[in-house]
C-alpha cells in the first residue's frame, strides 16, 4: 500500500479523508489511483491538488461517510468504482450496522485497490453479465422463550457467479475471533475473506474456459469432483494428513476449488504487503525488498516484471521478521503459514496468470 503527500507535507494513507495537519479534506481519485488532498471552489467542487481536476464525493462518501473515493465531476455517476460494486448493504435501521458496513467497504476497496494494480478485469455486472457484485448480509434472527436469540437464516460466505457473499459479523473482531477458534484456524482477516471469495471470481475469469484449465488440474486437482462431498468430508474428518506437503493451509485440502481460492488469497497477500514494505524503504540483509506492484511513476502503477522468486523469498524473510516482531509484542503470529514446494508451484502458475491477463 502506498502512502501520499499533502500540500502542506504531511503523509497521506489510504484510509484518509481528512489530513490531520492542513485540515484538507482528501479523497482516492478513483480515475488515478492515488490520495489526494483537496481544495473545495466556489462550486463545491473538490478539486485535486495531485492534478488540479474537479471532483466530488461518491454519494457514500457525503451521506454514511463510509467511503473516501471521488468521483471526476463529470461523470453522472453517483457511486465510486468500488461503492458501485455494492448490491447489497446490511440493513441501517439497526445503529450498529454503520459501522460494521464501513469495514467492509473499506476492505473492499483495499481490495480493488490491489486487483487494479495488478490490471486484472473489474467489472461490474450493470455493464457485464459475467461482471463482480458484492452483498454484505446478516444472519436472520428470532427471539424464542423471553430474550434467548436463535438463528433464523444462516447467511453463509461465498461466491457464485460473481456474487460475492460475506456474513456482517466478520466485521465484528469479536465473532471473527470466536469463529476463527470454532474453527480451529491460525488465521482469519475481513481482508482475507475478501482476497479468498475473489480467487473464486477470478477462476471462472481466467481458467474456466481457458486453455489454462489443463494446467490447473495438474497442479490443483480435478475441480469437478463432487464439492458438497469434499466439503462434508472435511468438516467430518478434517484435511488430509499430508495437506502440509501440498498446500498453503488445511482448508486448502478440502477441494481444488478452495485450494486455488486460498493460493490466489496468499498471492494477494504477498505482494499487497511487500508493496508496503517496500514504501516504508525496508530492506533485510543489506537489500531493499522488492516491490511486485511498482512502475517508473507512482501514479500509473503497473504489474511488475520482477522475478518470482526474488518475491517469494522475500517474502519469506519479511514473514519471518513479522512473526518476530508479533511475538516480541505478545502477538499471534502475522502470517502463521509455511510454504511447501507444492504450494510454490502453484503461487507460481498464478504469478504467470495474472501477469498474461494484466
Amino acid at each position: 500500500m502506498k502512502t501520499y503527500s499533502c500540500e502542506c507535507g504531511n503523509t497521506l494513507y489510504f484510509v484518509n479523508s481528512q489530513c490531520l495537519s492542513c485540515q484538507r479534506v482528501v479523497g482516492f481519485l478513483s480515475d488515478e489511483q492515488v490520495i489526494s488532498a483537496c481544495d473545495i471552489d466556489d462550486l463545491g467542487n473538490w478539486v485535486a491538488c495531485y492534478n488540479r481536476k474537479a471532483y466530488r464525493p461518491c454519494k457514500n462518501y457525503s451521506q454514511h461517510n463510509i467511503c473516501n473515493w471521488l468521483v471526476p465531476a463529470a461523470d453522472e455517476s453517483a457511486y465510486c468504482p468500488s461503492c458501485a460494486l455494492t448490491d447489497t448493504i446490511p440493513d441501517l435501521s439497526k445503529p450498529e450496522n454503520l459501522k460494521l458496513w464501513f469495514k467492509m467497504e473499506q476492505a473492499k476497496r483495499h481490495l480493488l485497490y490491489t486487483l487494479n494494480k495488478l490490471e486484472l478485469p473489474i467489472s461490474g455486472k450493470s455493464v457485464d453479465s459475467e461482471g463482480l457484485a458484492f452483498r454484505f448480509l446478516e444472519d436472520e434472527v428470532e427471539a424464542l422463550y423471553g430474550q434467548e436469540l436463535t438463528i433464523k437464516k444462516l447467511v453463509m460466505t461465498g461466491h457464485s457467479d460473481g456474487v460475492i457473499t460475506i456474513n456482517l459479523k466478520e466485521a465484528e473482531a469479536a465473532k471473527r475471533i470466536k469463529m476463527r477458534e470454532m474453527m480451529n484456524e491460525r488465521y482469519r482477516t475481513l481482508i482475507g475473506h475478501f482476497r479468498h471469495e475473489s480467487g473464486h471470481y477470478y477462476w471462472d475469469r481466467l481458467i474456466k474456459d481457458s486453455n489454462k484449465l489443463d494446467d490447473f488440474r495438474a497442479l490443483f486437482g480435478d475441480e469437478r469432483q463432487d464439492y458438497q462431498a469434499s466439503l462434508e468430508r472435511y468438516y467430518a474428518e478434517g484435511p488430509v494428513q499430508d495437506w502440509h506437503q501440498h498446500c498453503i493451509s488445511a482448508y486448502a485440502s478440502m477441494h481444488p476449488w478452495e485450494d486455488w481460492a486460498e493460493s490466489w488469497a496468499h498471492y494477494l497477500h504477498m505482494v499487497d504487503t511487500l508493496e508496503t514494505a517496500n514504501e516504508y524503504d525496508a530492506s533485510l540483509e543489506n537489500r531493499a525488498l522488492s516491490n511486485p506492484l511498482s512502475s517508473g511513476q507512482p501514479h500509473t502503477l503497473r504489474y511488475s516484471e520482477d522475478s518470482f522468486h526474488t518475491l517469494l523469498d522475500d517474502w519469506e524473510k519479511l514473514t519471518t521478521l513479522l512473526n518476530a516482531l508479533n511475538r516480541s509484542m505478545g502477538l499471534d503470529d502475522a502470517y502463521p503459514f509455511m510454504i511447501p514446494p507444492r504450494a510454490r508451484e502453484k503461487l507460481h502458475f498464478i504469478h504467470l496468470l495474472v501477469r498474461n491477463a494484466g
